[in-house]
Parts: structure tokens; C-alpha cells; sequence
């Protein structure tokens, strides 16, 4: 813990990145529909900077002891960390599927223009 406020410290004095602060968030979704309909609110709700929405992917998973298989759009969501949880949250709650696949990765290096960007995007009016 005094590590992480030292960071933040040291970052905050001279403006560099400390590793973790946002995060990329995979979703999947049924079709691009969906996934289009679920990307727009997410940046309108400012609970991410960007969404890339990739065209059909295959999936293989276990579904009720089967192996399921099928095409998926994916969802690569760039937001804060802080916000992931309230980002999860709203995917459950209009997602189709009964357990949506939600989860995410920090991100431990960028690009200082755009990380600065990333912030910009998402600050509230």
C-alpha cells in the first residue's frame, strides 16, 4: 500500500504513468449489433475512451458439461481501472448472455500521448 502511494506521488510530480491506472476490458457478444448497441452507451455513459469492436471470432467452451461452439464479436474496452467494476455491472445488466464474458487486463505501459488521452476522454462534463 505505501508502494502504490509512492507511485502515485511520484506520478503525480512528474506527470508519468503509474501501471495499472487503466485497464482493457474483453467483452464477447452475439452479434455485431449488440455489440455496436452496447459500445455507444458505454462511451456515452463516459465509462470508457474507446471500444474496438472485432469481427467474429470462434469460440469453445464448456456450457452445462458441453462443448459449445460459436461465432462471437469481441469487445476491447479501454477505461480506467476505477471504473471496470461499474463497467461490468452495466454489461450484466443488458448483456443477452446468461453469464457474459467480462473481464479485464491492467494496462502496464503506453504511449504518454495516449494515456493523456485516455483520461481526457473520460473526464465528466
Amino acid at each position: 500500500m505505501l508502494r502504490t502511494l509512492s507511485l502515485k506521488l511520484h506520478a503525480a510530480v512528474t506527470g508519468s504513468y503509474v501501471p495499472g491506472t487503466y485497464s482493457i476490458v474483453f467483452v464477447n457478444c452475439p452479434n455485431e449489433q449488440i455489440a455496436r448497441d452496447i459500445a455507444r452507451t458505454i462511451l456515452d455513459k463516459k465509462l470508457a475512451a474507446s471500444v474496438n469492436i472485432l469481427p467474429k471470432a470462434s469460440s469453445l467452451y464448456f456450457w452445462n458439461g458441453e462443448i459449445e461452439e460459436a461465432t462471437e464479436i469481441m469487445l476491447l474496452i479501454k477505461t480506467k481501472t476505477s471504473k471496470v467494476h461499474m463497467l461490468s455491472s452495466y454489461v450484466r445488466s443488458v448483456h443477452p448472455f446468461e453469464i457474459p464474458e467480462v473481464f479485464s487486463l491492467p494496462m502496464d505501459q503506453g504511449d504518454v500521448h495516449y494515456l493523456k488521452w485516455l483520461k481526457e476522454s473520460m473526464e465528466e462534463d
